[in-house]
């Protein structure tokens, strides 16, 4: 007898059935970026504008229409899809990652190391790695989820429910660290700035969060869990996919010797990261002697690629499958081969986002939106609420953190204050709700890449299958740090060393 679904499960059926009948999602970008063009153009016709907050100065809504705007879309479309951030992150990352890939070490590493492991922590790790990712700032979120596919591929279990749980961490969980992370030291300094629009003496400093911060890796850490086994995979169900990770270092005499070659390789570059920098004056460190900010933080991306193709190259020399730089290069150039979906699907999302930045369309829905709450005029928790609601929903328009804060922050903070709260305070409500529905808007750049693995397991999939397994995450994860929120403001558990919900 087939087991009932519950109401939540056939939800996300209906889910994924209407998203899966949407077009390809390159086209749906490319009617995204059209429907930007007919949007800036009605828009302006009414002359909309709206006072930036943060500039004080009169935004208009600027056509796409206008001969403006088509000059803007010529020439800025090489360079929109050239200079989109996240297009280097991933080819770089997938330099390193396919090499070690190519080489068997990857394979290796997991059927020796992590499959050993009992089976019921796995999916906890994973999430856990992927909330800590964060340190390694966007790079994780390439990072974490195609390794953990291939960990529970290689454990018989669905490999989606893997990099599930691995986008989820890395994603809704991007706010939450063990650690005091750039994002602390870039919101902090927002935050700062806006708090003088009332009383120029706060200041709001990196670990004003951290207490908060580290109790938020645990617990979504049991909660993204628990999604995972309890709705995830039996959604998913058995996979029954091709054998799309093949066992490759079986035939390998030394591929032990490799292994602990590349680990010793791997420590060695680790070594001597630490040791430059905490050499006096370090070139990575910043003017004040600090890490976050600094140039290293900065240049992780690269610094995690450089470690991959240290140990790539230790491996795949000691077992005979590199014997000079020519099979190096031909192993990158093999990873690069299977993003070809993802960057043609790239250069459309890089237009749609670049109209949607430039018309000023998401700045207009922001400041309108805030105003809007504002008049609600409601205290308490209640209007703490209302207002993580209303960004968790604002991120679906404008999904980069830092920008969106800019211009919530000189409002909702001197607004807030003037009922007694806190800047730090203001500012932990603003961050999990900014990081819960990362991974659940369009324009999330990483999305993309996301989809791309996916189809990797399951040709089918597509954005309705996507939209199903990232839903249970999204709404967990931001209800369950809205309890958070209450139990620190009603016990009076300090978010960070003395900082409370109120001045």
């Amino acid at each position: 007898m087939k087991e009932k679904k519950g109401i939540f499960q056939r939800f996300l059926d209906i889910v994924e059935r209407v998203g899966n009948r949407l077009p390809d999602p390159f086209i749906l970008f490319v009617l995204l970026a059209f429907l930007m063009i007919i949007i800036s153009w009605i828009f302006s016709m009414f002359d909309a504008s709206v006072v930036h907050p943060g500039t004080g100065e009169d935004t208009p809504i600027k056509s796409l229409v206008s001969g403006e705007g088509v000059q803007f879309i010529l020439t800025s479309m090489i360079e929109n899809f050239t200079g989109f951030a996240p297009l280097g992150i991933v080819l770089a990352m997938m330099l390193g990652i396919g090499l070690t890939e190519r080489v068997g070490l990857l394979d290796y590493a997991i059927r020796k190391t992590i499959l050993k492991s009992p089976p019921v922590l796995i999916t906890y790790t994973v999430v856990f790695v992927g909330i800590l990712g964060n340190l390694a700032s966007d790079a994780a979120i390439v990072l974490i989820p195609p390794l953990a596919a291939i960990v529970f591929y290689k454990i018989g279990r669905h490999p989606l429910a893997g990099l599930a749980a691995g986008y989820a961490g890395a994603g809704a969980g991007f706010t939450a660290n063990l650690f005091v992370a750039g994002t602390d030291a870039l919101l902090a300094g927002i935050s700062t700035e806006a708090a003088a629009i009332i009383d120029d003496t706060i200041t709001v400093t990196p670990v004003d969060n951290w207490f908060f911060n580290i109790v938020s890796v645990f617990v979504l850490t049991v909660v993204g869990g628990l999604i995972t086994t309890r709705f995830i995979e039996p959604r998913l169900g058995k996979y029954e996919g091709d054998a799309v990770e093949e066992d490759n270092t079986e035939e390998l005499p030394n591929a032990r010797k490799g292994f602990i070659n590349a680990l010793l390789a791997g420590v060695a570059y680790i070594a001597l990261l630490v040791v430059v920098i905490f050499l006096p004056n370090s070139p990575l460190r910043n003017e004040d002697g600090g890490i976050v900010p600094s140039p290293f933080l900065d240049g992780i991306v690269p610094i995690i690629l450089i470690f991959f193709i240290i140990i790539g190259v230790s491996f795949g020399m000691t077992v005979g499958r590199i014997k000079s730089g020519k099979d190096i290069s031909n192993y990158m150039a093999d990873s690069i081969k299977e993003m070809g979906g993802y960057i043609v699907l790239v250069f459309a999302i890089a237009q749609f986002i670049a109209y949607f930045n430039w018309s000023n369309l998401g700045t207009w829905v922001a400041v309108n939106g805030a105003d809007f709450l504002s008049s609600i005029n409601f205290t308490g928790m209640g209007l703490i609420i209302g207002y993580i609601i209303f960004t968790a929903l604002l991120n679906f328009l404008i999904t980069s953190g830092s920008a969106k804060w800019a211009i919530e922050a000189p409002i909702f903070i001197p607004m807030f204050m003037q009922l007694g709260y806190h800047p730090a305070f203001t500012q932990v409500a603003y961050r999990v709700a900014d990081s819960s529905t990362n991974i659940m808007t369009p324009l999330f750049p990483y999305m993309v890449i996301i989809l791309s693995f996916m189809r990797k397991y399951d040709k089918k999939a597509n954005i309705g299958t996507y939209m199903s397994l990232m839903i249970p995450y999204t709404v967990s994860f931001l209800i369950t740090w809205i309890i958070l929120i209450v139990i620190f403001y009603y016990t009076g558990i300090p978010f960070g060393p003395g900082i409370s919900a109120n001045l």
